[in-house]
């Protein structure tokens, strides 16, 4: 199973199957802490092992950098059966975070707990500034 996943402002399956995902970032800027973001989209793709079909879980945890989870999702997608001759199931990842509170500074990371593994997901580094970036 291969994750890809990322932060950006905007995502969407196209009718032809494509994901276009727009505006990917890294990092966010507030001028004080706690810090509140009115809307961050996770988005990515799961590619699936054939093995694999059905209704499978998942969890996706933001965590502060103390650890802490500051946000959840708890979803799960549903994996269609592929044959040998047709390329792996994938499933898109588009899933907004509202009104989110970032309590200080640092790396947030996304968790994410799925078929009894977990994988580590991209960071989002919050920072301290007298300008206001990012809608923050």
């Amino acid at each position: 199973m291969n994750i890809t996943l990322l932060f950006c402002e905007d995502a969407v399956t196209r009718p032809d199957g494509k994901l276009d995902i727009n505006g990917v970032f890294n990092e966010l800027y507030s001028s004080g802490f706690p810090a509140r973001q009115e809307r961050v989209i996770i988005a990515g793709i799961i590619e699936w092992e054939r093995s694999i079909n059905g209704k499978q879980p998942f969890v996706i945890h933001l965590r502060d950098p103390d650890e802490k989870p500051i946000f959840t999702i708890d979803g799960y997608t549903d994996v269609d059966a592929r044959h040998d001759d047709q390329a792996p199931a994938r499933t898109h990842l588009i899933l907004p975070l509202e009104n989110l509170i970032f309590p200080s500074v640092g790396e947030y990371q996304l968790h994410m707990e799925i078929l009894d593994q977990r994988f580590l997901g991209p960071s989002l580094y919050l920072i301290a500034s007298e300008q206001r970036k990012n809608n923050l």
